[in-house]
């Protein structure tokens, strides 16, 4: 749900609350999810936010994203945007230590082999979540924003990687958005090439002349590699989505939707100053 937060802050004009706050993002969270909750198919829902933007990570690597530079209109409106999914009758994981990703992460492991569980959709773009994808098509993304879902064939063709080496492909990358840097020299195209045959960093040889593969620039990429493993180690647990995320949910159908709370809903409108938003909601609960 921050990522739908920023979404929202960046694609809609600003909008003033009942107190002069800016509310926009927080207003086009709701109504996007009420347009996802009225798709028949879409039956057990939850949001993972980020109460805190700084995470365990922030230890681990100091250059690590922050809130540092982030639009304090969105930074204010994530408390609200958590009452808000609450009103709306959806379950609310707010992580504090770890990152919404990892919450989904966990979720999605917890429940992917569920015999209860049909399909576990991760409703993101985000390249972080693809790892999260399952070959089996138990776990997929889904770009609402595009309509596209992404299995794990389409991560390959996506990203040139299984959905298990996102995390190496992104240790030797790099992500500008997480704020580490990656290996000098590794780009999208070597790195896919490297990791289609190997997999995992461990796995690749520390000399070029071992690697059976054909990459551009192969001895100064193995070089940077071997002075710098320890680095790609670190940048690989970094991008590693935990599965051990607070989610205190054991059964799925803990995440069924049974309609908004109206008296939540109605308080949130008004703070909102969107009295219209009562008339799209479909469902109540009791």
């Amino acid at each position: 749900a921050t990522w739908e937060l920023f979404r929202a802050h960046f694609g809609r004009p600003p909008r003033e609350g009942r107190d002069g706050t800016q509310v926009g993002a927080t207003l086009g969270v709701l109504e996007s999810l009420l347009a996802l909750l009225r798709d028949p198919g879409v039956t057990h829902v939850a949001c993972a936010t980020d109460s805190v933007i700084r995470s365990w990570r922030n230890d681990r690597w100091p250059g690590y994203k922050t809130e540092a530079g982030m639009d304090p209109a969105i930074l204010a409106q994530l408390p609200l945007l958590e009452e808000a999914l609450d009103a709306l009758g959806l379950i609310v994981w707010p992580m504090v230590e770890m990152e919404a990703d990892d919450a989904l992460a966990t979720a999605a492991a917890r429940w992917a082999t569920h015999p209860a569980v049909e399909r576990v959709v991760i409703c993101s773009p985000d390249k972080d979540l693809a790892q999260c994808v399952r070959e089996d098509g138990r776990v997929i993304l889904f770009d609402r924003r595009k309509g596209q879902p992404m299995d794990a064939d389409g991560v390959r063709e996506r990203y040139g990687v299984d959905p298990a080496s996102i995390p190496d492909l992104l240790a030797l990358t790099g992500d500008a958005a997480d704020g580490y840097p990656g290996l000098p020299g590794w780009g999208a195209v070597s790195s896919a090439a490297v990791l289609r045959r190997y997999g995992h960093l461990e796995a690749i040889p520390d000399r070029a002349k071992a690697w059976d593969c054909s990459v551009r620039g192969a001895e100064r990429l193995a070089a940077t590699l071997r002075e710098q493993r320890g680095e790609a180690t670190l940048f690989r647990e970094l991008a590693t989505l935990r599965t051990d995320a607070p989610v205190p949910q054991r059964e799925p159908d803990a995440l069924r939707w049974h309609g908004a709370d109206r008296a939540k809903m109605a308080a949130i409108a008004d703070r909102l100053a969107a009295p219209r938003l009562l008339d799209r909601v479909h469902g109540w609960a009791g």
